[in-house]
């Protein structure tokens, strides 16, 4: 026999806020535990990320702030959709990064949510603020580069 064929993920959703408001230095795939109702939710409506972040409880890692609309059909077995959620890695891993989060000013954001192998995951990354200064900047370098692309281009 071959070897099982390699799924491609499935992205739901992605932080877009994200990359203008910190500079993320290290990212993080971590699985997530949902309800059957979320899941389903997820796999026809979707979820925003925009107000989320992650952290460190008890030696347990939390998502907070993640919305996840509520399933149409799912009556009485739906849950709160901003409730705090359980992301799961190895204890090496969140000990690592408590001691990444320790350091001044940074933070664990969800990048993004997707499925792979139908499996939920999230993508955390490890991030620190941008000021403003730092947005200004970003945005002249892309408008830069928007240019450029504009006058190769004719």
């Amino acid at each position: 026999m071959t070897e099982p064929e390699e799924r491609a993920e499935r992205l739901i959703t992605t932080n877009r806020k994200a990359r203008h408001e910190y500079f993320i230095l290290d990212s993080i795939e971590a699985g997530i535990v949902l309800t059957g109702t979320e899941v389903k939710s997820l796999r026809r409506t979707g979820a925003s990320l925009a107000d989320g972040y992650a952290d460190i409880t008890n030696g347990e890692l939390w998502l907070r702030g993640v919305h996840i609309n509520p399933y149409e059909q799912g009556s009485y077995a739906n849950v709160d959709p901003v409730r705090n959620r359980k992301l799961l890695l190895h204890r090496k891993e969140i000990h690592r990064l408590a001691g990444r989060l320790a350091q001044q000013g940074l933070t664990l954001i969800p990048l993004k949510l997707y499925f792979k192998n139908n499996v939920a995951k999230v993508e955390l990354g490890v991030a620190q603020g941008k000021r403003a200064y730092d947005k200004r900047q970003d945005i002249a370098r892309r408008e830069m580069e928007r240019s450029l692309k504009r006058q190769y281009a004719k």
